[in-house]
């Protein structure tokens, strides 16, 4: 018997739970709907789950909260639903490792592309993990773990990454001496071009410099290229 993908939809609106449950199991899903926090927790114990997709306004416990539990549970790609404009909800979302996000209202066949996208990109990413997380990078000093996700500065003491500031180097590192586009880089990251006025990669970036330590005005490790995006000017070792 064919296993369908377990989807996980946690929003407080029920017209769009039902909508997309129903949309998704016409489409060959199976789903688990949510309402809040407590009741997403309490399926998150009873299911293994593909994908989830989540709101962030949700009542009681925020979805911004709800990701950040859910990531320190496991690497389950999260799809986040926001209002539309709510750019720093969404920041902060990517930050925390969210996988996409859509704003609301939201077509469902667009939605549905998204999930596949994103569970494509995992299923590919985790058949070259065992390869690649057990090399150690060094660069510039540093050193990142990817097996144990740890960044230990030129001293040796581990520097906290986010995990979209860990994704984000895992990318610049694997391009190093690249120029990289804002696009590129959302693209690499998540699947999707960066519209006009979308900054979480700018913001991304900034937070990334600080923690490595890299003066944005003047910054030798990752360095802003005009009008191009951004490029790691250093020499990775893998070992």
């Amino acid at each position: 018997m064919e296993q369908l993908p377990h989807i996980l939809i946690v929003d407080d609106d029920r017209e769009i739970r039902d909508l997309l449950a129903r949309f998704l199991e016409r489409n060959r899903f199976r789903v688990t709907a949510a309402r809040d926090g407590r009741e997403a927790r309490r399926a998150w114990t009873n299911g293994h789950y593909q994908l989830v997709v989540l709101d962030l306004m949700l009542p009681g416990e925020s979805g911004l909260d709800l990701a950040r539990w859910m990531r320190g549970q496991g690497n389950v790609p999260i799809i986040m639903l926001t209002a539309m404009g709510d750019e720093t909800d969404r920041i902060i979302g990517l930050e925390l490792g969210a996988d996409d996000y859509l704003p609301k209202p939201f077509n469902p066949r667009e939605l549905m592309a998204r999930m596949r996208a994103v569970m494509r990109r995992t299923a590919e990413r985790d058949e070259r993990k065992p390869d690649s997380e057990s090399r150690v990078l060094r660069f510039a000093g540093w050193t990142l773990e990817p097996l144990r996700r740890r960044l230990l500065n030129p001293d040796g003491a581990e520097v906290p990454l986010t995990g979209g500031e860990y994704e984000l180097l895992v990318a610049l590192l694997d391009r190093a001496n690249r120029v990289l586009t804002r696009d590129m880089l959302l693209d690499l990251l998540r699947g999707r071009q960066a519209g006009p006025f979308d900054r979480a990669i700018d913001v991304a970036i900034s937070r990334l410099r600080r923690k490595l330590e890299d003066d944005g005005r003047n910054a030798q490790v990752i360095k802003t290229v005009r009008g191009g995006g951004y490029v790691l000017a250093a020499d990775v070792e893998r070992v």
